[in-house]
């Protein structure tokens, strides 16, 4: 009888929220890393180097930096209807006013208010989960959120080519378009979300009564089974040294994912080939790395384990990198991509699985945010070092050495935090009920 009324719960449960945030997620991650095909015609029309680009795309990160942790405290605080609605209307906003950029100032503002915007989007939805999953289905159901980023680029990648096409249509060139059109989705979802979402499984009537109370019960019981060593302060949440340890650790994968989503539309353009058939190429890894990831967390949660799930996963990436710097023909290029692509969808769910082990209450939302926060900076000195050393020499090898170090760098901080002694965020097979 448990053992069905939870599955029957986190059937319901799954197939309400899961879909609808991964369409956010997908919209997100879109506006986030367009600016990756916007470039392969921007960066002429307005004089970009590769280290303005570079730059410029990184710079998000600082927006994010600076404004996540404030953000998920006001998520935890309002709730996520009222907030996450109130994020995605104003990134929308600004995402779509990219479109009037003239020139370098004015592309770092708006980037930079960009990553202010969407601040507290990702993080206040992993805290979410938290209030809707009981620990051991975690990693599964963050790998499917996690799974629109993959999911965005394979599509995205396409309709971001196609739109460069509208150059000239009423009197704008094919970037302006592929902006304002793809901002859309977000101001509209963005009232969806204020009429869709439920705060907590208090308020969810549209679960059974048994099932929300199995539900209530179970995270109630979740909450108390590691209260005693659970953090709950906002303080905690900051000062926590394995929350910082994480953050370091995330910094490696955000070095890896942005680096991707911003420069790998670029890396394949310098074989020669046509911005649509960039759009294709681009598609191919991470419609690979979607099933690696699902699989990968599954096993996770299955065995307990999140550390070599963390390592392993880096390392793939790292070798990825390397390989890809070296590749001269299109079938290398999109192989070593595609390792990438695995190796940093694979690395997220695990990693992201741990803070909530140890903290709760404001300190998981202050601690996830800041994991985040500092963590995303990765994007910031990935795409940032590419361009300055595409400008520096020509080529992007060096670039793509450094941020294959940074995920080398994150699996070895991950086995040492392993190693530190007891409670280490490493999960515990649970017995099944």
């Amino acid at each position: 009888m448990q053992l069905d009324i939870e599955q029957r719960t986190m059937r319901r449960i799954s197939w309400r929220i899961v879909p609808f945030i991964m369409l956010l997620y997908f919209i997100a991650y879109l506006d986030r890393v367009n600016i990756g095909f916007a470039a392969l015609t921007m960066k002429h029309d307005l004089g970009f180097t590769a280290s303005i680009l570079g730059m410029g795309a990184g710079i998000f990160f600082w927006g994010y930096f600076l404004f996540e942790v404030p953000s998920n405290i006001a998520l935890h605080r309002f709730g996520a209807r009222l907030w996450i609605a109130r994020v995605m209307l104003t990134w929308g906003l600004i995402s779509g006013a990219m479109a009037f950029v003239q020139g370098a100032t004015s592309f770092y503002i708006m980037r930079f208010l960009l990553g202010a915007a969407e601040a507290g989007f990702f993080p206040g939805i992993i805290l979410y989960l938290s209030y809707w999953f009981p620990a051991r289905h975690r990693a599964g159901v963050t790998a499917l959120f996690m799974a629109a980023a993959p999911i965005s680029t394979a599509l995205g990648s396409p309709i971001s080519a196609a739109l460069l096409d509208m150059h000239g249509f009423l009197g704008l060139v094919g970037w302006q378009w592929m902006f304002i059109l793809e901002a859309i989705p977000a101001l509209l979802l963005g009232v969806v979300v204020f009429f869709y979402m439920t705060d907590k499984p208090e308020q969810a009537r549209w679960l059974k009564d048994d099932e929300r109370a199995w539900l209530i019960q179970t995270m109630q019981k979740e909450q108390a089974d590691k209260a005693a060593q659970a953090h709950h302060s906002v303080f905690a949440g900051l000062a926590n040294p394995r929350v910082i340890a994480l953050a370091l650790i995330y910094f490696g994968t955000s070095a890896g994912l942005y680096t991707l989503g911003i420069w790998a539309p670029q890396i394949i353009k310098e074989l020669g080939v046509s911005s649509i058939t960039v759009g294709f190429l681009n598609a191919i890894p991470p419609i690979v790395s979607v099933l690696a990831m699902v699989l990968w967390s599954r096993h996770s949660d299955r065995t307990g384990e999140r550390t070599w799930h963390v390592v392993l996963a880096c390392c793939a990436a790292a070798i990825g990198l390397v390989v890809a710097a070296g590749a001269s023909s299109i079938v290398g290029l999109i192989a070593a991509l595609t390792l990438v692509n695995i190796g940093i969808s694979c690395a997220k769910p695990p990693l992201w699985s741990m803070p909530t082990m140890f903290l709760s209450g404001a300190a998981a939302a202050t601690g996830i945010a800041t994991i985040n926060s500092i963590g995303n900076l990765g994007g910031f000195a990935g795409p940032a070092m590419i361009g300055w050393v595409k400008d520096s020499t020509g080529s992007y090898q060096g670039g793509l050495y450094f941020v294959a170090g940074l995920l080398v760098l994150s699996a070895v901080l991950t086995l040492l935090l392993a190693r530190s002694g007891p409670g280490q965020p490493q999960a515990r097979p649970v017995a099944a009920h």
